[in-house]
């Protein structure tokens, strides 16, 4: 049953999108806050271990890292695409870009996966679990716990990104998500906006700044 064009609780629709997106916008800032705290720490650290942390980003896989923002940028623009093909009535092509952008966010998983395992071999590990013969010191320990810290909880907001995508694809081909009603598009939109961006900063600090 398609939902009703205005809630109950709103005076018109430009009133209840309006809302909608504020409070969308209010969670984005607090998710934003969160990934602050991490980049505040990181630079903290690397402040005190600054070669440690130059030689831990030497360490990481940069082919891999500059492959994912390639992956994730390419997809921010296909859930943009999605959006407009929807408000243009296009539904099953909307629907189409929604599961292309799940693709490319599978693959991002899979060759950060990729990556873990390779550090995993070599005994680099979170906290007490280092075991990093060619980096002993405390330092690149530190680095790599930072790294798994920020880049695990970037991949959990993937994963959820990825969810909330088939949910949308699922209310596109529905018809409950309509060119008529787009907001849950628009705004599951913006959170996967949100995780693209935080990985843009994620990337140059584990990857590039050495």
């Amino acid at each position: 049953m398609a939902e009703p064009a205005v809630h109950e609780l709103y005076a018109d629709p430009r009133a209840r999108g309006y809302a909608l997106h504020l409070g969308m916008w209010l969670f984005l800032g607090s998710e934003t806050l969160l990934f602050a705290g991490l980049f505040g720490l990181y630079s903290a650290y690397r402040a005190g271990y600054e070669a440690d942390f130059a030689a831990g980003v030497t360490h990481n896989h940069a082919l891999i890292g500059t492959a994912n923002t390639l992956i994730l940028i390419v997809s921010s623009f296909v859930v943009a695409w999605a959006i407009h093909a929807l408000r243009g009535g296009r539904r099953r092509a909307c629907a189409v870009a929604l599961l292309v952008a799940m693709a490319l966010g599978g693959c991002f998983l899979g060759l950060k996966l990729v990556e873990y395992s390779a550090h995993l071999a070599e005994g680099i590990a979170p906290g007490m679990h280092y075991a990093s013969a060619a980096l002993p010191s405390p330092g690149a320990r530190t680095f790599f716990t930072l790294y798994y810290a920020m880049t695990g909880l970037h991949a959990l907001h993937v994963i959820a990104g990825i969810s909330l995508l088939g949910w949308l694809a699922l209310r596109v081909v529905r018809r409950r998500t309509t060119a008529a009603n787009p907001i849950a598009l628009e705004l599951g939109g913006l959170y996967w906006h949100l995780v693209d961006l935080v990985w843009i900063f994620l990337w140059p600090l584990l990857y590039l700044t050495s």
